[in-house]
């Protein structure tokens, strides 16, 4: 009994002290957390605090600005009313403020002072002292009224003592009498009193039971460091919650803080401070109590180590055995079907580097795909039937290698009843591959008897197909069109052609370009149908003659099919490759003699039209199809003869200064007098004329003319400042455009081009830039045309510092019912303006876009409200004709 007492008293001694060192440490964090919490807590307090003082006091806010706000909008209108009607009477005055100032007590009196000499006053009654007031002598508001005078700006002065007496805010608008803000038509001021002491009644200032103390800065709206006209300015110094009230001319300060003060503590300190003593029990009491078996934990340890070295020791006598006889072991429990292999057995299957834990699908996913579905069933067989399990297979290394393995089993249950199989493995290749030489021996006897018949066949396989995708090639495809032709076995032909191919070709090399071909000529193996015969016939160009019957819509599920999974992407080395496809689909005509060669031809137009809208499509050939391209080659044709008959002229569309509504210049436009069509739009041809290429000689010959009438005008005494011209981007890119212009007369600024921003807004073109450059440099301004449809960014903006923008169409059209489009298009006017780019607007259909856009700050204005494109003659008439310019 001493013996063991004293064995617990000295285990006690040893765990007490870690014990209390730790409890000590749990104390210490515990004590840091509280800190930290009661630290948090407060400042969550004070931060609610400031919030709640915040809300109240942007309500008195907001009524402040509501109340100041209807009232100026009340004596905005006012003057509104005085700039139609300048010599109003005091009977009128009386009538439209009164009128006015019902419902709204904050006003006090409305004075208006034409000339700066208050002869309109309302109400008379009280306010007479101030009728006959001139503010040029008056030196107390004869600088705020000369400041409204000059600035045009509307001013909130005050509070003011009034002559009438009481105090306010006074109120200035500048009256202008046709709106426009110069010193030739300033009428004089308009003045409106509001009561400072019902202001502040009604925005709550004065509630006896706001729990605020309030203080506002900014008299004479000077903002926060104006001086302080309600409240004690001692509390601008407490730390205050603050916010602004907007005037039309500037601001008010307000400050605010809790009536009481801010308290230091919140009401819950208490309640956190408990939560944090017992969360520190919570920690320090079970640290005590885990030390109390930390003693016998130790003792437990000690035995298992005993243990582990005698397992071990026994372990390491087996393991010499194995090794010895070079055979692995391994053991799979049947429940969970978790494998066991020893390192020997993990050797032979390559994974000897692999220590985590194995199940039965690794040794599945390590068996060679030949041999998987045998050995799997001999596995399953032995397992199921309880007979011994013998078997003989490969495993495929990591790096590729094979190895055979052969290995006997037997199930077994082990001292808890799991039933378990357990066995060995041995490395049996070097048998096998003696075995599999002599096999093949005897069988390269045999081969070389088959070699000559298979050269033959293959001489003429290649003659007929092409050597990279293994399709037959074009000669095949005629001789099978012959042939089927005369049995009316084909029914459609699909003429198939890869889109964006070339850029494939030319960035990642012919190899890829070669692995895309082989890879279209499976998907359309996958595709087809059985019977259908499928060719290469050309670069990047395939064809599928479909047999037996097929309508419209399975030529179209074929197509659609073929079509999604092209465009799927295509893995090749460290690219993605992604390409389309578009197809021409045609049907055969049975009664057409040699229809077959006419297949090949319709399937080709309707390839055409596939491409022309937009590419990765199908279409199919029709009667309507062929009548177009019909028709588009005589459009085609008729271009071509209108630039050698010179059919193509300039009509010129004035542009006009958004605010006094002159002309500041003309936008000349390619128009075409076709013979028997009459005058045609653009858009009548410049598809065409853009798969002719010949876009840039329209530009070329609408030049020349333009500055030949330039030259007329100047000669028949018309001032056109300006004549813009849009360049495509052909004509823009042409090599010789420079020096076609630098024999041309004209005056530098008279001439701009008008170029679309997705020709030059890109900052990593240098030519392009420098031919801008060159431009400039021969007088030729530069324009942007249609902005906002594209792509153009701030930086090329500023690197290419265009002398005018104009605005797209379809941004100006929706400006008179959207506000959000009046925003876009004012914040466009504001960039341009920012850059000191001129700005004109183009879409002008009705004036009220018109008087929108001057508002906005817009420059120039260009639309039927103002002016349609006119040819030459109809435009030096409208120039000489001021009535017609008036109408416009």
């Amino acid at each position: 009994m001493l013996k063991t007492s004293r064995s617990t008293e000295n285990s006690s001694r040893i765990w007490s002290r870690p014990n209390l060192f730790a409890a000590s440490i749990a104390l210490a964090v515990t004590c840091a957390a509280g800190f930290f919490v009661e630290q948090q807590n407060q400042a969550v307090h004070h931060q609610r605090e400031r919030v709640s003082v915040s809300n109240q006091l942007g309500q008195v806010r907001a009524r402040l600005e509501d109340k100041l706000n209807s009232n100026i909008q009340l004596l905005r209108g006012l003057t509104a009313v005085i700039s139609t009607e300048p010599n109003m009477p005091q009977s009128r005055f009386n009538a439209i403020a009164g009128n006015l100032m019902q419902g709204h007590p904050l006003l006090r009196n409305i004075a208006g002072a034409p000339d700066l000499v208050v002869s309109l006053m309302h109400p008379i009654e009280g306010n007479r002292v101030a009728i006959g007031l001139d503010y040029r002598k008056n030196e107390a508001q004869r600088e705020v009224v000369m400041r409204v005078a000059e600035t045009g700006d509307v001013i909130v002065a005050g509070p003011v003592d009034l002559m009438q007496g009481g105090r306010g805010f006074i109120v200035r608008f500048p009256v202008f009498l046709d709106g426009v803000e110069t010193t030739e038509t300033f009428w004089g001021i308009v003045s409106g009193v509001i009561d400072v002491e019902l202001l502040y009644a009604e925005s709550g200032l004065l509630v006896q039971d706001l729990p605020l103390d309030i203080a506002i800065s900014g008299k004479d709206a000077t903002g926060k460091e104006g001086p302080v006209f309600f409240g004690e300015a001692s509390l601008f110094d407490k730390d205050p919650v603050s916010v602004d009230v907007r005037l039309p001319n500037g601001s008010w300060h307000l400050a605010a803080i809790p009536r009481d003060g801010w308290s230091a503590n919140p009401a819950n300190a208490w309640h956190v401070r408990l939560l944090v003593l017992l969360g520190g029990l919570f920690v320090v009491i079970p640290i005590l109590i885990a030390g109390h078996f930390y003693d016998r934990h130790r003792a437990d340890i000690k035995e298992l180590n005993r243990r582990e070295r005698l397992l071990q020791q026994l372990s390491q006598r087996l393991t010499l055995a194995l090794e010895t006889s070079k055979i692995g072991v391994w053991e799979m429990d049947l429940e969970s079907r978790e494998v066991t292999w020893d390192s020997r057995t993990r050797e032979l299957y390559g994974i000897d580097h692999d220590t985590r834990p194995l199940l039965i699908g690794d040794w599945k996913s390590a068996l060679h795909h030949d041999d998987r579905v045998r050995a799997e069933t001999e596995f399953e067989h032995s397992l199921s039937s309880g007979t011994p399990y013998n078997s003989e297979f490969r495993v495929v290394y990591p790096n590729e290698g094979v190895r055979w393995i052969r290995t006997i089993g037997a199930t077994t249950h082990d001292a808890d009843g799991r039933r378990k199989i357990i066995g060995v493995n041995w490395d049996v290749s070097q048998d096998i591959e003696l075995k599999s030489h002599l096999m093949a021996a005897m069988e390269s006897a045999e081969l070389r008897n088959h070699e000559l018949e298979d050269a033959r066949a293959q001489m003429e396989h290649n003659s007929l197909h092409d050597s990279l995708t293994g399709l037959p090639n074009r000669r095949y495809l005629d001789q099978h069109l012959a042939e089927t032709s005369k049995h009316n076995a084909i029914t459609a032909l699909l003429h198939i052609d890869l889109d964006r191919f070339k850029q494939i070709n030319d960035t990642l090399g012919h190899a890829a370009g070669d692995a895309m071909l082989i890879h279209t000529a499976a998907i359309l193996k996958e595709s087809s149908r059985s019977g259908d015969f499928i060719a290469r016939i050309g670069g990047d160009e395939f064809v599928l003659a479909i047999t037996g019957e097929a309508g419209e819509n399975e030529l179209s599920r074929i197509a659609r099919r073929i079509i999604d999974k092209i465009r799927q992407p295509v893995p090749y080395g460290k690219h993605e490759c992604r390409f389309g496809v578009s197809i021409g689909i045609a049907f055969a005509d049975p009664e057409t003699p040699g229809y077959g060669e006419r297949l090949l031809i319709d399937a080709d137009i309707a390839l055409y039209r596939a491409k022309n809208n937009g590419r990765n499509r199908f279409e199919f050939f029709t009667s309507s199809l062929k009548a177009e391209i019909i028709q588009n080659k005589r459009v085609a044709d008729d271009i071509l003869n209108g630039l050698e008959r010179g059919e193509f002229l300039p009509y010129f569309q004035p542009q006009f200064d958004a605010h006094s509504l002159d002309v500041t210049g003309v936008e000349a436009l390619a128009r075409w007098d076709h013979p028997k069509e009459g005058v045609l739009a653009p858009e009548k041809f410049l598809a065409t004329a853009n798969e002719l290429n010949v876009v840039h000689l329209i530009d070329r010959t609408v030049l020349e003319q333009v500055l030949w009438h330039s030259t007329h005008w100047k000669t028949a005494g018309i001032d056109i400042p300006k004549v813009g011209i849009n360049v495509s981007a052909g004509r823009f890119h042409e090599d010789g455009l420079i020096e076609s212009l630098e024999g041309l007369s004209f005056a530098p600024g008279t001439l701009s081009f008008e170029l679309l921003e997705s020709i030059f807004l890109d900052e990593r073109d240098e030519t392009v830039a420098r031919k801008i450059a060159k431009l400039e440099q021969l007088g030729i301004d530069i324009e942007i045309d249609d902005f906002g449809s594209g792509y153009a960014s701030i930086v090329s903006l500023v690197q290419v510092r265009p002398s005018r923008l104009k605005i797209d169409r379809q941004l100006i059209m929706p400006i008179v019912e959207r506000p959000s489009q009046q925003r876009l298009v004012s914040a466009i006017i504001e960039i341009g303006r920012s850059l000191d780019i001129k700005v004109i607007a183009e879409g002008v259909e009705t004036m009220e876009h018109a008087t929108i856009l001057r508002d906005m700050g817009c420059d120039d204005l260009q639309g039927y409200a103002l002016a349609r494109p006119m040819p030459p003659a109809q435009l030096v008439e409208f120039m000489q004709n001021k009535r017609l310019r008036h109408i416009a």
